[in-house]
């Protein structure tokens, strides 16, 4: 067996039973690798504070990205991931959303007061009551 293939069987090893590299540690990465490209700007641009101030938080984020990473505390950082996941898909999926409504030229899109549910009408049909197909609300707009 060669040298890489024992560091590799000795990575695997200390690495079973720990979280791992995650979407959350993904994203957080990102977000590190974003802000020490700011801080090198700073830097250059002689901002003395903001790059300590920086320098503080990537600090921070990699301590957090290290915990995360090597935690043997799989069910709280797989309820943290499933939290930043479903969050991060609710936000991308209404920004697809918003996009397509915006695209669609041949509907206008009202949302109900009660229940935020996004009701589609036809252009041109003048004063209209809609009824929420959810709650049952009505709403008076103009199409």
């Amino acid at each position: 067996m060669g040298f890489f293939q024992r560091i590799n069987g000795a990575l695997a090893r200390f690495m079973y039973g720990r979280n791992g590299w995650d979407q959350l540690n993904q994203a957080l990465f990102r977000g590190y690798l974003i802000l020490w490209i700011a801080e090198i700007i700073l830097f250059f641009l002689h901002k003395g504070m903001a790059v300590r101030f920086l320098q503080g938080v990537l600090l921070f984020l990699m301590i957090a990205i290290f915990f995360r990473c090597f935690s043997k505390s799989l069910s709280r950082r797989r309820a943290e991931n499933q939290k930043w996941v479903n969050w991060y898909c609710g936000v991308k999926n209404r920004s697809a959303g918003a996009k397509a409504r915006h695209a669609d030229k041949e509907h206008k899109y009202f949302t109900c007061k009660n229940c935020k549910a996004i009701c589609r009408v036809p252009v041109g049909k003048g004063k209209i009551v809609i009824t929420c197909p959810k709650c049952g609300a009505q709403i008076q707009a103009k199409s």
